[in-house]
């Protein structure tokens, strides 16, 4: 294959890919029964639709925003959402998180769309998973070839809660800049009126 031909196949691959919808712009139905795994599903759920919502439609100058000289921008903060993300998926995967993280996307685009991507992959082990899987599921960190196992529950006090912690900053500091979210996302909903 010639390599300008492979180049344009792959941009046109790259484009496709982008332009489909991405997750969480709604909350899907709510599970039927109130179970420990249809729980986490819920919570990761409420957390894609947040994300979704607090970087849908963000500009350079929202992405440069800090609040101060030492607090971290609104892009910086979006890589570390990235790196959250990836972390609650593999969680459930029983995938090594690999500590240094490898680094985050820059562009918006790739960026919010692979944290939405992670997002949903966690969803989708979530809604399949049952009582002995969910007991079976390690936070498993890999820090060159050591690792530590912890349990599932960190899981919720840990990377989830900072990821909603951090995916409100996101809509703080957009307001502070000059540009909130979208008039009518509904958060107890989980809709856009």
């Amino acid at each position: 294959m010639k390599p300008a031909y492979f180049f344009t196949l792959l941009f046109f691959v790259s484009s496709f890919a982008m332009a489909q919808a991405l997750p969480f712009s709604q909350i899907p139905e709510a599970p039927k029964q109130l179970t420990p795994s249809a729980t986490l599903l819920r919570m990761v759920q409420g957390l894609g639709f947040r994300y979704y919502w607090a970087t849908e439609g963000l500009r350079k100058e929202d992405l440069d925003y800090r609040p101060s000289r030492e607090a971290s921008s609104s892009l910086e903060t979006l890589q570390h959402l990235y790196g959250l993300s990836k972390t609650i998926a593999e969680a459930v995967q029983n995938i090594p998180s690999k500590r240094p993280d490898t680094k985050a996307p820059v562009a918006l685009e790739s960026l919010r769309a692979e944290t939405l991507t992670y997002l949903e992959q966690a969803a989708q082990v979530l809604s399949q998973a049952d009582q002995e899987s969910l007991e079976n599921m390690k936070i498993i960190f890999d820090r060159e070839g050591k690792q530590s196992a912890f349990s599932l529950w960190n899981l919720i006090n840990g990377p989830i809660s900072d990821a909603l912690y951090h995916t409100g900053q996101v809509v703080s500091f957009r307001r502070t800049s000059g540009n909130p979210i979208a008039k009518g996302v509904n958060v107890f909903l989980g809709i856009k009126n």
